[in-house]
């Protein structure tokens, strides 16, 4: 019972911080009040009917259990009425974004694997659920996807659906590997912004025949 509850809250936080980073990005982009909650609400909830499509559940859970679009309506209105300085915005969109990313990737590997997915794939629905959200958003305000350029973005994804799977193969309950796996996924992606750290890109040379400086 303990573990259900945890459980629930948890996928509720995750669904308010990626609507907050939505609704956040809509504010930044100038958007009107249903612009912003659209965003809001489809980056909080996207990521989880991304994860029951996946996993079979039709409809998804999303669509059924009322809690979810109404916490994100409710956080993305929030954000319309209250929002904080357009100098503060940015930051406060990276930490929901982090929050929403770790608690999702653990949350949504857990969900998988006691669905009777295999490890692998319940890591991978688990990434795929995290990163589902904020590509909505991206896509949505016309952005190249955050999983495309950002500081490991889903590495920390991958390591937060990893360890939540590696607790609940150890006997954890769904619900520690969702807390745990969560965490590990948020300190990772806050400290890769940061430290700056980011995989390797290519390096572009000077293409042949361009004049020079």
């Amino acid at each position: 019972m303990v573990s259900t509850v945890v459980y629930e809250i948890l996928q509720l936080s995750g669904i308010l911080a990626f609507a907050i980073s939505g609704a956040l990005v809509g504010v930044r982009r100038r958007l009107d009040i249903l612009g912003v909650v659209v965003v809001g609400s489809f980056t909080g909830v996207g990521g989880g009917i991304v994860r029951d499509m996946l996993l079979g559940v039709h409809p998804p859970v999303s669509f059924t259990h009322w809690p979810n679009l109404a916490v994100a309506l409710v956080g993305s209105l929030a954000v319309f009425f209250v929002h904080p300085g357009i100098t503060r915005i940015r930051h406060f969109e990276v930490v929901f974004d982090a929050f929403g990313l770790g608690l999702f990737s653990a949350n949504g590997a857990a969900t998988a694997l006691a669905a009777g997915q295999t490890p692998l794939t319940a890591i991978l629905v688990g990434t795929i659920t995290a990163i589902g959200g904020g590509v909505i958003r991206d896509v949505l305000v016309n952005t190249v996807p955050g999983v495309l350029t950002r500081e490991l973005y889903a590495v920390s994804a991958l390591v937060g659906a990893g360890l939540a799977v590696a607790i609940m193969a150890l006997g954890g309950s769904d619900g520690l590997a969702s807390l745990v796996g969560g965490a590990a996924a948020i300190v990772l992606r806050l400290t890769s912004v940061a430290r700056g750290w980011h995989l390797p890109k290519p390096r572009i040379g000077r293409e042949p025949g361009s004049a020079e400086s």
